[in-house]
């Protein structure tokens, strides 16, 4: 069996797949290769051969070299959505190519600043038909062993007899005997209340998960896989099929034409999940910026630490590095609230910053005793004091949600002639007076009520507060809620410079990948425990989606067994008072967090994966 080596398409970064944040992709069902993160935005073909798929979304392309091997480059994660926006093709499907050859142009900053994760997989679909892939990016390589993507996920018993059913359909064809074992088995068509497809997977909204066989899915012959996320039922078919499938699967039904996954699954969602994703859409967008400035300041606490003296204006210079994104926090949270509401991000980026106009007394000058006083401010005979809102969050993310809505509302009665003046000047002016004597108080009141609590939560006596997140928090994950922290988290560092909670959770990120690990180490069959393995990975870079969903949860054991290691690590977090300097990244990358804290964060991630693997590898054995 013969190796084969790839020039990768696209400049950037090549990282291994376990790093890329879908199960899919980094568990390794849709085939073999490496990933390209920061992407420049140009994809160039890696072999000579045929252009075989090309989706009319433009994010994604596949070809057959002339080598043999079919190749699949998958622009960014879950940009079929963006339905071909910031995406230009310059070959069609059907079309010869050369290596070298430009296939595809997108807008690497237009579609970040759409929410959408830019790094891009690059596929061997066909891996287990040669030995060794290598992907090579200038001087960086990444080699894994195509053999094993023929290596199946374990398939449990199902409520349907699956044999029988693929023997009385098989005379069909293959997309018709797949789409029609999908039908039956994920409870009807009726069941069924949107349908979909990307370059890889069906993905299907439905009324009741109940109805679902998920075994009796994984066990038909043409499925490489199926998960759930962000309330989408997604079926792993692989490029080129799932074409095939989708067409006969919405055949004679509405689905194909009416479907608008994104919407629907929202609209599926809990409340408490919704609320969780608006958040995440809110705050997801800001936190690179608040992970660099913690960057920054664990950079300049480990260099104190270790005795280096900084002049008075290098410590300056440090402090613009430092504080800057904190001070004008609330500028940031309007702005990407606006964009996240439909309304114009740059009027929510003004707004944000009158909460913080220079004219207005300082929120940390103004305290009893501080240096500065509150504007006194006579409104409807009440007297409101008047500050600015550095560091805050609720105020300017309930502001930038009224504007919005405001700006919505004026559109539909300003004329088309004036609405470039008027509109912009009603919404800054209506929602100026509002953020700073009804939204501004109030919210900053409430804000700092619940901020408080949950201090005192965190500080709580022998670590409580942190063996309850940490044995919880990843239960949280699975909901899908998570995102509902982000808030607190900013909270956190804009009060107090630290984040507690970063360093709870890192404990109970790196259990689950402990549990997942001591799983494989256990499990006997090489290419299941390779498989394994390549869903552990992620973990430790702060992904621990693939080692829940395609391990832990599918025993349930090793899962409860991750959330006791997550609580002790916690509790060990919060028993030593361990803060990171930002938020974001955890395990691996958030090391740089905690340059002036080793030791410690590293004592927490030996407990957290410590104690999973032990109970794991003690108490569980696969054959359950």
């Amino acid at each position: 069996m013969s190796d084969l080596r790839l020039d990768s398409p696209l400049q950037g970064k090549l990282v291994p797949l376990s790093e890329v944040k879908d199960p899919a992709f980094a568990g390794g069902a849709m085939g073999k290769g490496a990933a390209v993160s920061e992407p420049q935005g140009k994809v160039y073909a890696p072999v000579d051969g045929e252009v075989t798929v090309l989706f009319e979304t433009k994010h994604a392309i596949g070809l057959h070299g002339d080598n043999g091997a079919d190749i699949l480059i998958h622009v960014g994660l879950d940009t079929v959505n963006l339905k071909g926006e910031h995406f230009t093709a310059h070959v069609a499907q059907g079309d010869k190519v050369k290596r070298g050859q430009l296939l595809l142009e997108f807008d690497v900053a237009a579609i970040v600043a759409a929410g959408y994760d830019v790094t891009t997989p690059v596929l061997v679909t066909n891996a287990a038909d040669f030995g060794k892939i290598t992907v090579a990016l200038g001087d960086q390589e990444i080699t894994v062993d195509g053999e094993e993507a023929a290596a199946p996920a374990a398939a449990a018993a199902s409520g349907h007899d699956v044999a029988a059913d693929e023997k009385a359909l098989a005379d069909l064809p293959a997309e018709e005997r797949v789409a029609k074992l999908i039908a039956k088995y994920v409870g009807g068509m009726d069941n069924v209340r949107s349908a979909e497809h990307c370059a890889t997977r069906l993905r299907l909204i439905v009324n009741d998960r109940d109805k679902i066989d998920e075994k009796a899915i994984e066990n038909i012959d043409g499925v490489k896989g199926q998960f759930f996320a962000a309330a989408q039922y997604q079926i792993i078919l692989g490029t080129g099929f799932v074409d095939k499938v989708f067409d006969v699967f919405v055949a004679g039904t509405s689905l194909g034409s009416t479907s608008n996954n994104k919407a629907e699954a929202y609209e599926q969602m809990s409340t408490m999940q919704k609320i969780s994703r608006t958040l995440g859409d809110v705050f997801v967008p800001i936190i690179p910026v608040l992970v660099a400035t913690g960057l920054f300041m664990g950079l300049r606490g480990a260099s104190q630490a270790l005795g280096v003296e900084f002049s008075g204006n290098v410590l300056t210079m440090s402090q613009v590095l430092t504080d800057t994104a904190f001070i004008f926090l609330p500028a940031l949270v309007c702005w990407s609230t606006m964009k996240r509401f439909g309304g114009t991000p740059v009027i929510g980026l003004v707004l944000g910053l009158m909460l913080v106009a220079p004219q207005l007394p300082n929120a940390w000058a103004a305290i009893p005793g501080g240096a500065q006083e509150p504007l006194m401010m006579d409104v409807l005979g009440f007297t409101v004091p008047v500050v600015g809102y550095q560091g805050s969050v609720l105020p300017a993310l309930v502001l930038g949600i009224v504007a919005a809505k405001l700006q919505a509302f004026l559109k539909k009665f300003v004329p088309d002639l004036i609405d470039l003046i008027v509109t912009p000047f009603l919404t800054l002016f209506t929602c100026m007076i509002l953020g700073l004597l009804v939204v501004g108080p109030i919210m900053h009141t409430l804000e700092n009520a619940i901020f408080g609590a949950v201090q005192a939560f965190l500080q709580l006596p022998f670590g409580i507060g942190g063996i309850v997140v940490g044995g919880l928090q990843q239960v949280v994950v699975v909901f899908g809620v998570h995102h509902i922290f982000n808030a607190l988290e900013v909270q956190l560092l804009a009060t107090t410079g630290v984040d507690p909670f970063n360093a709870i959770i890192t404990g109970a990120i790196v259990a689950q990948g402990g549990a997942a690990v001591a799983v494989a180490a256990k499990t006997k069959n090489a290419k299941k425990r390779a498989l394994y393995i390549s869903s552990a990975v992620p973990a430790f870079l702060g992904i621990t989606e693939p080692a829940i969903f395609g391990i832990n949860l599918r025993f349930m054991k090793p899962f409860i067994y991750g959330l006791v290691g997550g609580a002790c690590a916690g509790g060990l977090a919060s028993f030593m008072q361990l803060a990171g300097t930002g938020m974001g990244i955890t395990v691996i990358p958030g090391t740089l967090l905690y340059l002036d804290h080793l030791l410690p964060y590293i004592m927490v991630n030996v407990v957290g994966f410590a104690v999973a693997f032990a109970l794991t590898f003690t108490l569980f054995t696969p054959e359950e």
